[in-house]
């Protein structure tokens, strides 16, 4: 084999989405020395559909540093695009070019490089690149998004890539222009497709659990009263006390018990589109509420969904295509860079890993964050918006623990 490039560091990023470069440029900030690994914004650039736009308002959907130097809306003044906190829908190629310019002027020393493999060799450790080359980290933060944690219910899974996709694969609403699509959902998710796909022309279905559809209301035209304000209070994740205390208090959310925290994140913030869609989807694109799928086969070329209704009834809907935009389910054992005696040492509940109150895993050195951290800080680990929290804390965190040795090591070249 050539040579490889070997280097060393006291951190290692892994993953360049508003998790990733919030905590880098955090590290940066505080001169730990680090690297950052992953696509740039991968999961927004590949895996939402072009034309969507978040269901987040303009002022929760910021990246993180410490002297708030390129807010979302400091970036759209820069490069005219409209923008307000709260009535203007932040698109999503807005929210692509904002992540793209983060990167560019607090993290610039992204390498665009997939990890292959992370294994522990004594106390360090070791990290695989798609392009052969090696790291080696004291301490590695996984920041992997939702790429890995697609879910498709098994009443569906029968059905061959052929019939069925998720909805993290459809980036082009209209690569099935030609087909009679049904979309199994009733989140943003399901409802954003749905509208891209019915106005770029295709024939489309949604068929959702839920008797109706739940979608955020609009701003108002006035500002809230103080009233309002108090009886419920704005978030990043939407209005009320409860939303509050998940915002603002993360490590008093670690500290309830479990269950209560697993009860939390499973049924807190159910399926929801936001207020632009209602006109979008209501109305113009045929809907099946309060219908469960429970089998799903192909008959003659064509997909034959038995779903069940509220009442018990059962009935078939026959569709050329199924897009599950059932949303994402953390489980590391979808993480298969991590080398098997790694993963397979990492505390779980529910296949999510235990975290403590700094982000870190039972494994001494290794943190989760973002989705992966919800069962253990809360709902907003699910947003952009917790990006903020988490990079303050597991930076504070990091810089505490730095050892005299964790210093920048050279990169240098050895046989592979």
């Amino acid at each position: 084999m050539g040579d490889c490039m070997v280097s060393r560091c006291d951190v290692a990023v892994v993953g360049a989405g508003p998790y990733g470069l919030s905590i880098a440029a955090h590290l940066r900030s505080h001169g730990i020395p680090f690297r950052i690994f992953g696509k740039l914004m991968h999961t927004w650039r590949e895996q939402m559909p072009l034309g969507m736009a978040l269901k987040s308002d303009g002022f929760a959907s910021n990246l993180s540093d410490p002297v708030r130097s390129l807010t979302l809306e400091g970036f759209c003044a820069e490069a005219g695009i409209a923008y307000d906190h709260t009535k203007i829908p932040v698109a999503l190629d807005t929210f692509v070019s904002y992540g793209v310019a983060f990167q560019r002027r607090l993290v610039p020393d992204l390498v665009q490089q997939l990890v292959t493999g992370i294994e522990r060799q004594g106390d360090e450790f070791r990290l695989q690149l798609e392009d052969g080359s090696v790291a080696f980290a004291k301490r590695v933060v996984l920041a992997a998004g939702v790429t890995h944690f697609h879910y498709v219910p098994d009443s569906l899974t029968g059905l061959s890539p052929q019939y069925l996709s998720h909805s993290s694969e459809h980036k082009y609403p209209n690569a099935l222009r030609d087909r009679q699509v049904t979309i199994i959902g009733g989140g943003a998710s399901a409802l954003d497709l749905a509208a891209l796909m019915h106005e770029s022309g295709t024939d489309v279905t949604v068929v959702a659990r839920r008797s109706s559809l739940v979608f955020h209301k609009p701003p108002s035209a006035k500002p809230p009263t103080l009233w309002n304000r108090m009886r419920a209070p704005r978030t990043g994740i939407g209005p009320g006390w409860k939303s509050r205390f998940f915002t603002d208090a993360p490590h008093l959310f670690h500290a309830l018990p479990e269950k209560t925290r697993l009860d939390i994140v499973r049924r807190y913030l159910g399926p929801s589109g936001g207020w632009p869609l209602r006109d979008r989807v209501v109305g113009r694109v045929p809907l099946k509420l309060g219908c469960t799928p429970r089998s799903a086969s192909v008959v003659d070329g064509r997909v034959h969904l038995v779903l069940s209704d509220e009442n018990g009834g059962t009935s078939v809907h026959i569709t050329d295509h199924v897009v599950a935009a059932t949303g994402y389910r953390v489980d590391l054992r979808r993480l298969t860079f991590l080398e098997p005696g790694l993963s397979a040492s990492i505390k779980t509940v529910e296949n999510s890993p235990v975290l403590g109150s700094h982000f870190q895993s039972s494994v001494p050195g290794l943190y989760f964050v973002g989705v992966a951290a919800a069962n253990s800080f809360g709902p907003v680990m699910r947003f952009a918006f917790g990006a903020d929290y988490t990079a303050e804390r597991i930076v504070r965190h990091l810089a505490k623990t730095k050892t005299p040795e964790s210093v920048a090591k050279p990169s240098v070249a050895v046989a592979g």
